[in-house]
C-alpha cells in the first residue's frame, strides 16, 4: 500500500498543479498546442489499463482501508485538496488543507458546492469514527462569512446520537473567522444493519474453539 501511494500520489498532486495551471496560465495558442500534445500523450499511458467501474473503498491485509477515489480524500483523485484528518482525545475531527484557485466559486473565494463537498465529509468521517457510521440523511450549511482560497481548517463533533441517526455540527474557518457552519444527520441504513446483524449473529454460533 505504502509503495502504491509512493506511486500514484505524486502523479494525483501533479493533475491537481495542471488543473490550476488551467484555469490561470496565460500562454499563447501555440503554448496550449504543445501542452496538450504531452497530454494527450499522458493519456494514452494511463489508459493503457483501467478499473471497468469506480475504485471504490479497498482494505490490505493488515486491515487499513483505501479510499482513494473519493472526491474530497481519495489520494488518486486530483479533484480532492486532499483531507487529512486528525482525531482528538475528546472525539473532535480536525482538518488543515489548502485550496487552490481552481476552486474558485465567486471571485477569489472558495465556491460553496466546495465547502459543502468538505463538510459533508469532515462530518461523516466524524460520526464513523466516533462509533456511530452512516450516509447522509440531511446536511444544512450556514454561509456566515466569505471563505477564501488558500490554508483553511475544518473541524467537527458529535452532538447527539438518537438510534441510528448521529447529529454532526462542525465549521470552516480561514484560521480566525468561522466562514460555514454545519449540521449534519448520519443515517445507518438498513442494509448495513441487516449485515452487521449477520455478522454478529455468526460470531456468537460459531463453535468454540480448543
Amino acid at each position: 500500500m505504502d509503495a502504491e501511494a509512493a506511486v500514484v500520489g505524486p502523479l494525483a498532486e501533479d493533475l491537481r498543479v495542471l488543473n490550476e495551471l488551467s484555469v490561470v496560465s496565460e500562454v499563447d495558442a501555440d503554448a496550449v498546442g504543445r501542452a496538450r500534445e504531452h497530454l494527450e500523450a499522458a493519456r494514452a499511458i494511463l489508459a493503457e489499463k483501467t478499473l471497468d467501474g469506480p475504485y471504490g473503498v479497498r482494505f490490505t491485509a493488515d486491515g487499513r482501508q483505501r479510499s482513494w477515489g473519493n472526491a474530497a480524500v481519495g489520494l488518486r483523485n486530483p479533484i480532492a485538496p486532499p483531507l487529512e484528518f486528525v482525531k482528538d482525545d475528546d472525539g473532535t475531527v480536525r482538518a488543515d488543507y489548502f485550496l487552490r484557485r481552481g476552486y474558485e466559486g465567486p471571485p477569489g473565494l472558495t465556491h460553496g458546492g466546495i465547502s459543502a463537498l468538505i463538510l459533508d465529509q469532515v462530518l461523516g468521517y466524524t460520526a464513523t469514527v466516533n462509533g456511530c457510521p452512516g450516509m447522509t440523511g440531511t446536511l444544512t450549511l450556514r454561509y456566515r462569512n466569505p471563505t477564501p482560497l488558500g490554508a483553511l481548517h475544518a473541524e467537527a463533533r458529535v452532538d447527539r446520537i438518537e438510534g441510528i441517526k448521529a447529529f454532526v455540527v462542525g465549521h470552516i474557518s480561514d484560521g480566525e473567522t468561522v466562514c460555514v457552519e454545519a449540521e449534519g444527520v448520519f443515517i445507518l441504513p438498513r442494509w448495513a444493519r441487516e449485515r452487521m446483524a449477520a455478522e454478529a449473529s455468526a460470531v456468537t454460533e460459531a463453535p468454540a474453539q480448543d
